[in-house]
């Protein structure tokens, strides 16, 4: 039997300071001007996108001691942003990106309960955690968390944050004018927690909201990442965007479900995607050629070796070969975006590739972090957005766009009408909360 054509999701991150963002560019607007925030969220709204997504930092990156220059514009605070945009927005989910490490669950479960009553059920929350004590600096315990206790920390987080959630039974307001009872009993809200991470008990402030529970968004991809998102998340969001890749991350994570009760529908997997778009497929890639130029100008190429190496290479000429300087495995020379995992691994990977390819340093920065593009005619970016859906490498995408705030503008109006014809993407929105949107009992 033929199974049906999945939905096509579709989410849109705002561009923010990366080095995915062409803030060079004439028509770049500020990164924290609210009406850039409007802009982008109306833009994915008259899409039909299911929800519109805020990357956060919790701290300026620096390079050897100075402000990294994509920092500089600022790190507007996530839910703040977002609660404005419920005022000017109507069905677009609206998530947010708090991390799990330095919060409170009481204080950050009040936060997403309010935005999902202020925006009438169309809160997310991507959990995050922090692995760095330079982070942890701007904070009142400072440090940081082991990989294994930061996700142990989380999962109780998320556990607690959903008991406070249903503290208030879904029938505990009667507002009864003629009796003047307002509340069904005179226990509501009421809660108790006692775990390896938290230990508190009172009464949540707030009844349920229009969700029960905000949408949960996940990112992690490591072993101790994907079995907290088959546990607890309604949405990951993936860097597995390439076909092959994709299928692998895709079925590990839905076979993850099965032993914590949950099918695989359950979860949305959404990797992070860019796109470029010509008349012509040689249009689109000599585009695609441009913006990976600007995003990787000379100086981000060598901030990217100096992360890796953790060594000063600023006498090193971006458009020569790559030195033949062994990485300094000791300290780095930047805080805050430092290289993960193994850098001698890394640097030997990023030499074999530029040895083998004859890549100057720009060059090899520009092959080595490039993302997941969807590149061609709208035509071809929407057949190849749908194959991906279609063979389970994903349940959709959350773009990137390159430019703040128009850069979904080109991709709404071009490549969402060519979904629409094929059947697979929304034409209006069917329902009223996020969950509506992904389909998520």
């Amino acid at each position: 039997m033929t199974r049906p054509r999945k939905r096509v999701h579709l989410a849109a991150h705002f561009p923010g300071v990366n080095n995915t963002t062409v803030w060079a560019d004439p028509r770049s607007g500020s990164q924290i001007d609210f009406a850039s925030f409007v802009h982008l969220a109306r833009t994915a709204e008259r899409g039909t996108f299911d929800f519109f997504f805020l990357a956060e930092g919790l701290r300026l990156r620096e390079l050897k001691g100075r402000i990294h220059d994509l920092d500089v514009v600022g790190r507007p605070e996530a839910l703040t942003v977002l609660s404005a945009l419920a005022a000017v927005t109507d069905r677009l989910g609206l998530a947010g990106t708090v991390n799990a490490t330095f919060n409170e669950p009481y204080e950050l479960a009040r936060r997403l309960s309010t935005l999902d009553h202020l925006s009438e059920g169309r809160a997310a929350w991507n959990v995050v955690t922090s692995s760095d004590a330079f982070t942890g600096e701007n904070f009142r315990r400072g440090g940081y968390l082991d990989r294994a206790d930061r996700y142990r920390r989380a999962g109780e987080f998320v556990e607690l944050s959903r008991k406070l959630w249903d503290s208030w039974q879904p029938d505990a307001l009667v507002a009864d004018q003629d009796s003047g009872r307002f509340v069904r009993t005179g226990d509501v809200g009421a809660f108790q927690h006692q775990g390896e991470q938290f230990t508190v008990e009172g009464r949540f402030t707030l009844p349920r909201s229009p969700q029960r529970h905000p949408v949960i968004i996940q990112a992690g991809d490591s072993g101790e990442g994907r079995e907290f998102a088959a546990s607890a998340a309604d949405v990951i969001f993936s860097r597995h965007g390439t076909l092959e890749d994709g299928r692998a991350f895709y079925a590990d994570v839905k076979r993850r479900l099965a032993r914590y009760g949950r099918e695989p529908a359950t979860l949305k997997i959404m990797p992070a995607a860019t796109y470029a778009l010509g008349d012509t497929e040689e249009e689109a890639a000599e585009r695609a050629a441009e913006i990976r130029r600007l995003q990787v100008g000379p100086q981000t190429a060598i901030a990217f070796l100096e992360q890796v190496w953790g060594r000063d290479m600023s006498a090193v000429d971006p458009d020569g070969p790559l030195p033949d300087i062994e990485p300094n495995l000791a300290d780095g020379v930047s805080q805050g975006r430092a290289a993960h995992g193994d850098r001698a691994s890394l640097a030997a990977k990023w030499r074999a590739i530029a040895d083998e390819k004859r890549l100057t340093v720009r060059e090899l920065v520009i092959e080595v972090t490039g993302r997941q593009t969807f590149i061609g005619t709208p035509e071809s970016v929407a057949r190849q957005i749908d194959e991906h859906v279609q063979a389970d490498a994903a349940d959709g995408f959350i773009l990137v766009p390159h430019l703040t705030p128009g850069g979904l503008d080109e991709f709404v109006d071009r490549v969402v009408p060519l979904l629409r014809e094929r059947g697979v993407f929304r034409t209006e929105y069917t329902g009223g909360t996020l969950r509506d949107h992904l389909e998520l009992t």
